[in-house]
This record gives C-alpha cells, structure tokens and sequence, in this order.
C-alpha cells in the first residue's frame, strides 16, 4: 500500500484530480479508524460527523502536506484530523478530549491551508510530530513486552550487516503475508522457526539470531496504521538494500 500511496499522493500534489479521488478512497480504512480511535466510540458514515469531519481533515491535509519535512503522509494526516476533531469537539462541547492545546484560530487554519503557514502553525506541527512519535514509541515498548522483548534489547540486537538486515526484513514480509505463520506469531506470541526455514528456505540458526528484529519488524507492518512513523522508516531501510 505504500508505494501505491506514495505515488498517488505525488500526482495528486502535482494536480491530479484522478489520484486525487483514488488517493482519498484508499485512505477511508485509515481516516475512519483514526476517528473512531479519537472518539472512543465506533463511528459510522452518513450518520456520525466525526466522520465527514475527518475526511475533509484529510483533503486539508493533502494541501498543506510538506514532503520535505520527513513525515509519513498518513502520520501528518493524523495530526490534522486530531485538531480538527478537537476543534468540533470543543465547540460542540461534548466528547471532548484533553490533548495538547490548539494552536491557531480558523482564519489562521485557512491560511494554513492556503500554504501560507505562518511560524506559529509550524511550531505547533513540530511539537505535533515530536509528541506522536514520542506516543508511537510508547506504544511499540508495551506491544513488545507482550513478546518479551524490550526496547533496549531490540536496539541491541538489530542487524548491523545490510545483507542480513536485508534477509530478516524479508522474513518479516513474508510472514505478514502469510495468514497461519502470522495468527501462530499473534497468538503464541513466538516465532514459527520450523515452518519458516521450510517455506523460505533460510537457516534456523538466522531465524533464531533474528528473533528479535524479525517480530519487531512483523507487528510495524502488521498494525501500519498505528506505526506510522516506525513503518517509513522500515520503508526506507528496505528500499535502501534492494
């Protein structure tokens, strides 16, 4: 879904109303599990305005997303929906969530919207960014512990070699992929060691080293959505070594 999302939003920023619509369609999974979550409530379109809300969030967020700043697209797109959430939220006066204050007034919103972001505007997506990664991380260290492995251990252990960096991230893809490898890893909270150096071929002595890495790797890809920022970067270490 990445790169189909990544090249979508590259024609849709360089004026595609086509990938503009196809962009905005594959996104409704994630805007609609984003506003749920905000909501703590399950949310249906056509009859919550929470959700019409979040999906012109988004289509905010596609106007004002600035590549350059090295932030995942659906990531920044969170951080949009949240604040105008927020914002519908404080002025309805109910289910109103307590977060980091809002910055901005909604003229200085349309002048965000407009690419006219002031200092202030990008001061308050810097502190937006730095809190959701801080969020994520938090997050991705209690998942872990389900797998008993800790965050320290995991730097630790992580591949140093691009070769065999390369091969355990394959490990993880495959397993993502493959539905019983993944329920036995979700479920048994361990590796399928036997089922994986007979189907991909490796040896069990690079799966056992890898433990670590390789479910690390398996749970940001399975729950993307909530990694965001952790699955741009395996993105990235993949699309480096291939």
């Amino acid at each position: 879904m990445d790169h189909d999302l990544n090249t979508l939003l590259h024609q849709t920023m360089a004026g595609d109303s086509a990938a503009r619509e196809k962009l905005i369609a594959m996104c409704r999974p994630f805007v609609s599990q984003t506003a749920c979550a905000l909501a703590g409530k399950k949310l249906e379109w056509g009859v919550d305005d929470e959700l019409s809300i979040a999906l012109i969030a988004l289509n905010q967020a596609i106007e004002i997303y600035q590549p350059d700043k090295g932030v995942p697209f659906l990531a920044f797109a969170r951080i949009v929906i949240r604040s105008r959430l927020n914002d519908y939220w404080r002025k309805e006066n109910q289910y109103y969530q307590k977060t980091v204050p809002l910055v901005g007034t909604s003229e200085q919103n349309q002048v965000a919207a407009s690419l006219e972001i002031q200092p202030a505007w990008d001061d308050y997506w810097d502190q937006e960014i730095a809190r959701e990664r801080g969020e994520e991380i938090q997050q991705f260290k209690q998942l872990l512990k389900k797998f008993k492995i800790s965050f320290k251990d995991l730097v630790k252990s992580s591949p140093q070699h691009a070769d065999y960096r390369k091969t355990l991230l394959q490990i993880a893809a495959f397993l993502v992929k493959n539905t019983l490898l993944l329920e036995f890893l979700l479920t048994k909270k361990k590796l399928p060691i036997k089922q994986l150096v007979e189907q991909m071929g490796v040896s069990a002595k690079t799966v056992e080293r890898g433990r670590r890495y390789i479910i690390a790797v398996t749970l940001i890809l399975y729950y993307a959505d909530e990694f965001t920022y952790l699955r741009n970067y395996i993105q990235l270490a993949s699309e480096g070594e291939s």
